[in-house]
């Protein structure tokens, strides 16, 4: 096993990395370790503050050497690429911003006497995706580090240069090594980093049964765990919203990413028989249009799949909801030509018992329902395992949010596809995971908040 370039546009392999041996590992964290004890921790919030905006500053002057790196190692259409490098560097500013103010002791009004302090807790192990390789990277180092933590991250193996170049702003930035420390590393490496007693917090964005695993063995060595797993996020458009503007934010929230995103839009579900038969006529119509081709072509809406497994996968997914009676309405077919790319796809009449009904579609293959009342919409928005992300459609606000009280999901856009900012907390319910990522809850998932308390 390696870590290694594979351009998804081409099929070929451009560059690889060794692994890392377990001396190395050992020795990175033992510098991360003592990095920790003898000087992060120690330093005062806004120093570390000062190199985490540092860093935010570096990205921004170089976002587009660092959008390319994107685009080659998973094919992202380059205009997504860029706002992911702007939406990193917006995390990493926010915290650098806000640190001092989430961090300050707080007095508890009803226990004079009393207050929390915020205290960093130690090395704090980051195991992290392909589909957003800087965002995921912010969305740890940025609250952690400001919070007087340090990182190891392991980033996935298909986008080594990513990972190298996000380590290199912290170096730059000013950052003493051991304080954000990249690995290249094996699964099992991964397992004797949580076993070791010097990491005292573990992160993953990933599957179900990666997320599994890992709070297993956390959980075995008492250790603190977030989980962001997989989606199967629901679109309910409701009676009264404008369906034009319905059908264009899904098929954004379908295509983003080419779809390969945990909160894209992959379930639509509209209230009533002839309004559906509309949205899916506008579905067809949009799908259409779409180009799909080379991510550096700014004329691409979807670039490719990010790998020939990942393709074959979501051919197989296509494939088993037609053998199970569904009926592909738009696209399914592999696009002829070098690379991984896929036709967007529209799928319908799945029943419960069709497998596509529970599974997570990780690529542009949008599943569409029409139901006759709200409450068959609401009853198969959360008629999944996943709860991650959702929207809501409609013209009336208060009862868009009512309907929005009743999903089984983290988060709620209501007229909108999902979308995130670093001020906005991050997470999932049911087997999307646990914890929470950005916001003020983010900083607090990995520190202690220590009881001080004077006698009277």
């Amino acid at each position: 096993m390696s870590f290694q370039t594979l351009n998804p546009a081409t099929g070929k392999v451009v560059k690889e990395f060794p692994l890392q041996s377990d001396q190395d590992i050992a020795r990175l964290l033992e510098v991360a370790d003592d990095r920790f004890r003898s000087d992060w921790r120690l330093r005062p919030v806004a120093e570390r503050a000062r190199v985490v905006a540092r860093a935010a500053q570096i990205l921004r002057a170089r976002r587009e050497e660092y959008a390319d790196l994107i685009t080659l190692e998973m094919g992202r259409v380059r205009a997504f690429s860029l706002s992911e490098v702007d939406l990193a560097a917006n995390i990493l500013d926010y915290y650098a911003r806000k640190a001092e103010e989430f961090l300050q002791p707080k007095a508890i009004p009803e226990a004079p006497g009393c207050s929390l302090v915020m205290e960093p807790i130690g090395v704090i192990l980051g195991i992290e995706p392909w589909n957003f390789p800087y965002y995921q990277l912010a969305r740890v180092a940025g609250p952690q580090l400001v919070a007087g933590n340090v990182v190891m991250i392991k980033h996935a193996e298909n986008v080594p240069q990513c990972a190298l170049a996000f380590a290199r702003l912290f170096e730059e930035a000013g950052a003493p090594p051991g304080v954000y420390t990249n690995l290249f590393c094996s699964v099992e490496q991964v397992g004797a980093l949580i076993d070791d007693f010097r990491v005292r917090g573990v992160t993953l964005t990933g599957s179900e049964r990666a997320g599994a695993a890992v709070a297993q063995r956390a959980g075995a060595n008492l250790k603190k765990v977030v989980l962001e797993l997989g989606g199967s996020d629901p679109a309910i458009v409701l009676e009264d919203a404008d369906l034009a503007f319905a059908v264009d934010q899904c098929v954004i929230g379908r295509i983003v990413n080419a779809g390969q995103t945990c909160v894209a839009t992959k379930r639509l579900i509209v209230v009533g028989r002839e309004r559906g038969e509309q949205v899916l006529s506008r579905l067809i119509d949009k799908f259409s249009m779409l180009t799909v081709g080379d991510p550096m072509d700014p004329k691409s809406a979807i670039g490719p799949i990010v790998s020939e497994r990942a393709l074959h996968g979501l051919l197989d997914q296509i494939e088993g909801a037609k053998n199970a009676g569904a009926r592909v309405v738009f696209g399914g077919r592999q696009i002829d030509r070098p690379g991984f790319y896929l036709e967007p796809t529209i799928i319908t009449d799945i029943a419960p018992e069709n497998p596509l009904y529970q599974q997570e579609a990780f690529g542009p293959v949008l599943s569409f329902y029409v139901v006759d009342t709200e409450e068959e919409a609401v009853a198969l928005a959360n008629a999944t395992k996943y709860g991650l992300g959702s929207s809501v459609f409609g013209s009336d606000i208060e009862h868009a949010k009512k309907v929005a009280e009743k999903i089984e999901a983290g988060m709620v856009c209501i007229n909108s596809y999902f979308h995130t900012s670093p001020e906005a907390p991050f997470g999932g319910v049911k087997n999307s995971g646990f914890g929470r990522e950005l916001s003020e809850l983010g900083i607090k998932e990995f520190v202690n908040q220590k009881l001080v308390r004077i006698a009277a």
